[in-house]
């Protein structure tokens, strides 16, 4: 099954903050369609939070990843930290001129603006990521 996780062509870890604005809807949203095109695979964040052994290894062995963050705060980032996740790619959705607020309708052309810069932020991890000797796609998890 691990062999499932970050699927062929598309073995991009999407880490995504979905919180109660905004801009963390539209970073979920983004993640959601991004798996559903094949760019890579939405992971359990919250899994991370909570140090459950797998989800860590996983984001810690997996060649290639994205973490999107909605905002300054961070979380995204914190909880990666927090878990000694090292960071591959990353995003702050008002660093692309996206103003947060608690408007949830979230326009197909910001979604399009977040999953471009997402593509774009996985590929610069991708220089710095290493494969793991777990499967031949990275990933260790048990998803």
């Amino acid at each position: 099954m691990a062999e499932e996780c970050c699927t062929p062509n598309g073995d991009v870890m999407i880490l995504a903050c979905s919180g109660g604005s905004n801009v963390g809807q539209l970073a979920n949203q983004a993640a959601v369609e991004l798996t559903q095109e094949g760019f890579g695979k939405i992971f359990c964040l919250a899994g991370i939070g909570g140090h459950l052994s797998g989800f860590v290894q996983s984001a810690r062995d997996v060649p290639q990843m994205v973490a999107i963050d909605g905002c300054p705060v961070g979380c995204t980032k914190a909880i990666l930290e927090h878990a000694e996740v090292p960071l591959k790619g990353y995003l702050v959705l008002t660093e692309l001129g996206i103003e947060k607020n608690n408007d949830f309708k979230l326009g197909r052309e910001e979604i399009e603006k977040v999953k471009a810069a997402a593509k774009e932020s996985a590929g610069e991890g991708a220089a710095s990521a290493k494969p793991s000797e777990k499967t031949p796609s990275g990933c260790s998890c048990t998803c």
